[in-house]
Parts: C-alpha cells; sequence; structure tokens
C-alpha cells in the first residue's frame, strides 16, 4: 500500500485564511512549555521514589500474585516521561518555526495552516489535509513512518 502525496488542491485553506496572532500563539506554547517542563519534574520525581522504593525492598515483585510489578509501573511512568519529552520537543520546533518566519506553513505542502488548527493544535507542522494523508513524525523524531520510495510498507 502506497501512500500518495495530496494533489495541489486538495489542502486548500478557506479562501481566506487570516493570519495568525504569533504573538498570542507564543505565550500559548510558553504557557505550554512551562507546563510540560513542571509535569516532567513530577514524572521524574515519581520515578525517583520508585527506583528509591525497589532498592530498599527485597520484594520479589516478579512473582508478585497481587497488583502490578514495580517493572511494569516502572514503564509506565517511563512511557509518560518520553511521551512529555516528545510534547516539550514539538514545542520547542513550533517556538523555532515562529522566530524563522516559517510558522503556520504546512511542512508537507507548503499552504498555509488555517488558524483555527493553530490555535487547537499550536504544535501542528501540517495542515489538515496533509495530515489525514499521512501524519507526520514528532519533532526531532528519528523514527521511519515510510519506506525509502515514500510508501507505508503493508502489514
Amino acid at each position: 500500500m502506497s501512500v500518495r502525496r495530496p494533489a495541489s488542491g486538495e489542502c486548500t485553506p478557506s479562501p481566506a485564511a487570516p493570519h495568525p496572532n504569533l504573538g498570542h500563539l507564543t505565550r500559548v506554547l510558553a504557557m505550554d512549555r512551562d507546563e510540560t517542563l513542571r509535569r516532567l519534574d513530577q514524572l521524574a520525581a515519581q520515578f525517583d521514589e520508585m527506583v528509591d522504593a525497589s532498592v530498599s525492598s527485597n520484594a520479589d515483585d516478579e512473582h508478585d500474585p497481587e497488583g502490578s510489578t514495580i517493572a511494569f509501573e516502572r514503564s509506565q511512568l517511563d512511557a509518560l516521561i518520553r511521551q512529555a519529552r516528545q510534547h516539550l520537543d514539538e514545542v520547542d520546533a513550533a517556538a523555532d518555526r515562529i522566530t524563522d518566519g516559517t510558522y503556520g506553513a504546512c511542512q508537507t505542502c507548503g499552504r498555509p495552516i488555517p488558524v483555527e488548527r493553530l490555535e487547537a493544535r499550536p504544535v501542528a507542522r501540517t495542515c489538515i489535509g496533509c495530515a489525514a494523508v499521512r501524519p507526520a513524525a514528532p519533532a526531532g523524531s528519528h523514527i521511519r513512518t515510510h519506506g525509502r520510495d515514500g510508501t507505508v510498507p503493508s502489514a
């Protein structure tokens, strides 16, 4: 199965797409960044507490018939930390796009991203048409979502 890029008219925004209020969106991104950093601090503290508690405990969580294991809980916290770091990368990438003047332009087709999408999702890097065809990989991601020829491998 191959994924095609949208044709030139498929992801056209509304005819009178207004320009985004960059000052407002910069403040929204800054607040989102601060909130994400606070969340990361809380998650890291929980993770450290869990590691410290498991070091001082001689419990054999691998064979505990009651409830989830410490390893499972640690894995859950690790996943939440990775998600928060990924979101922080997306926020920072959006702030960089504002600085370099590329914010609000779809990174796939180059057309303006509708203001409504940017208001709802300030870290958006693609217009809705391009996002519907193939979701963008997270900022800073090295995950290959398609083959070398641009097609998505079939399962």
